[in-house]
Parts: C-alpha cells; structure tokens; sequence
C-alpha cells in the first residue's frame, strides 16, 4: 500500500517540524551521498563476480589428512554381537584420541 499525496505531505510536514528547515537538506545530501556510494560499490562487486566467472583461479590441493581404516564388511552377526564390536570399536577410538572413558 503506497501512501497518497495528503499522506506524504503530512509526512513531510511532521519532519520539518521534527528536524526542522535547515536539517533536512543536509541530510539529503547525506543520504544522496550514502546512496551513491553503496550503488558504486554493488556494481564493483557485479564486476568483480563477473571477472571471477570469466577467468579461472589455481587451487593448489592440501595435503589430505590419512584416511581412516575401513571397516571390513562383517558377516551376517546378531544385534548383540554387532553392538559389542561398535562398542569395542568406540574403545579403540576413545583410547586412541585420549578420551576418558564414559562411566
């Protein structure tokens, strides 16, 4: 809902009565000036991500951290027999990192 023009001329009214005269000017050049900076540094940015798109960057690969043991396909265990090895396998992993066991 935009406001009609009684409403913007009250609104206009309130603010000189609130700022007064002489305020309001300089902040309109205030915010003209803010407006025209923000609207410089967008369109440097769309240059920018233009730019990036256009050429291509050189990533050099880090050295990849050791790859965890895989787990050998188990055969076909009970519920019980496959939470004990989850259990001993956590223990390994707990003792390994140092970690207080949980009681």
């Amino acid at each position: 809902m935009t406001p009609g023009p009684t409403e913007l001329i009250i609104i206009g009214l309130i603010l000189v009565l609130l700022f007064g005269a002489k305020k309001l000017p300089e902040a309109a050049r205030g915010l003209g000036r803010s407006l025209r900076i923000f609207k410089s540094e967008t369109s440097k940015l769309r240059d920018d991500d233009d730019a990036d798109v256009a050429t291509a960057t050189v990533v050099q690969a880090q050295p990849a951290a050791p790859a965890p043991q895989p787990i050998p396909p188990a055969p076909a265990l009970s519920v019980e027999e496959q939470a004990r090895q989850l259990e001993e396998q956590a223990a390994k992993l707990r003792a390994q990192a140092g970690a207080p066991k949980p009681q």
